[in-house]
């Protein structure tokens, strides 16, 4: 389901209509793949591919609204017994494996070469610019990763494929043929881990994060050195997190539970996104959204975004975990609509749960800043 935007008139339209494409766009077009336009795809598992010639193997873009400026995101499916073809990019990639097994070859224009392999709910990322390859671990079926790229951003600044895949230059303080390099544990700075790669995101253990609220927990990534940025949260049965805004590009993709998903535009409607694992869903620009879990087991996301488009305060906190009271992007559960609750309730009810919420508002209150 797509989310609605405001409509113009088409005399208006016309005098843009030149600048709706883009290089990057043009690129998409060029490799054959379709462009999902979409804040919401209810199984990333089953999402239709086409054959993606120049790979390999099948593909497809599935682009929120600003993905000609910011961050982008593919599924791709590697053939059973297959692999893909070579290829180094001057853009970030972080990848989330899906489905299947295999593994992967890095190498610089050095030859200094390793290779680690992966399992469904792994996470890592290609450091810049090196080559790659990705391999099928299975003869019996294939393997499927969702990738997030700043690729949009390099693509309309260039705008040379040439240039962006061809390059020969070592990123030497990114990869420089280390061993260990995807299989050391990293270093943990406060809720940041810095780390090439997370064998299982679904069982990677979390750090209790208060600030957003339903007891639940979390831990934040910087892979591979590089400028994009991803997290996991998780929160307990019958209970949902606090509402925020931020940037656009968050890619939330559910790793475990049942739930749903509010969002909308400030002084909008909101609008319900169920999910499952496997699900997508990609706020808007703006939009505050809000995560429940209406589910028998905890529920757990990975959110895998561009941090060029946080927004953080003088201190370096993101706003989105700041109290609006306090000027911040995140609103208190004592500040919320009330018929959030009763949804929520309704919910539970549908499927014989009670929520346990009140715990939550209570511990909300120790802190709660003042309104102004």
């Amino acid at each position: 389901m797509a989310t609605q935007e405001p409509k113009v008139s088409e005399e208006l339209a016309k005098k843009f209509a030149t600048e709706k494409e883009s290089a990057y766009t043009r690129w998409v077009r060029n490799e054959g793949l379709d462009i999902i336009g979409a804040h919401y795809i209810y199984d990333l598992h089953t999402v239709e591919l086409k054959p993606w010639a120049r790979r390999g193997g099948n593909g497809v873009y599935i682009n929120h609204e600003a993905s000609r400026t910011t961050n982008d995101c593919y599924v791709c499916e590697i053939p059973t017994g297959g692999k893909l073809a070579p290829q180094r990019q001057l853009y970030e990639e972080m990848i989330y494996v899906l489905d299947g097994n295999g593994s992967t070859t890095v190498w610089n224009g050095e030859g200094k070469r390793i290779t680690f392999e992966w399992q469904a709910g792994s996470l890592f990322a290609i450091p810049l610019n090196v080559w790659h390859q990705h391999f099928n671990g299975s003869g019996q079926e294939p393997a499927r990763f969702l990738a997030v790229t700043n690729s949009p951003v390099v693509i309309n600044l260039y705008d040379d494929a040439d240039f962006i895949f061809n390059t020969e230059y070592d990123f030497k303080n990114r990869f420089n043929g280390e061993p260990d390099y995807f299989t050391n544990e990293g270093t943990q700075k406060g809720l940041l881990l810095e780390t090439n790669f997370v064998a299982n995101a679904k069982t990677i253990p979390l750090i209790f994060a208060k600030e957003r609220g339903a007891g639940g927990g979390h831990i934040r990534f910087n892979l591979a050195k590089g400028s994009l940025n991803s997290h996991i949260s998780q929160f307990p049965v019958a209970t949902y997190k606090k509402a925020h805004l931020h940037g656009p590009g968050a890619h939330v993709i559910v790793l475990g539970g049942e739930g749903y998903s509010l969002m909308w535009p400030e002084g909008g409607t909101p609008q319900k996104y169920e999910w499952k694992e496997g699900s997508m869903v990609v706020p808007p620009d703006r939009w505050y959204h809000q995560h429940f879990n209406t589910g028998t087991s905890p529920a757990r996301y990975l959110a895998l975004k561009y941090e060029g488009v946080a927004l953080r305060n003088e201190q370096g906190v993101p706003k989105a975990w700041i109290s609006k009271r306090l000027g911040g992007d995140q609103i208190d559960y004592a500040d919320e609509e009330q018929v959030v609750r009763q949804w929520f309730d309704e919910a539970l009810d549908k499927v014989g749960l009670t929520s346990k919420m009140e715990a939550a508002y209570e511990a909300e209150k120790v802190d709660l800043p003042p309104k102004q």
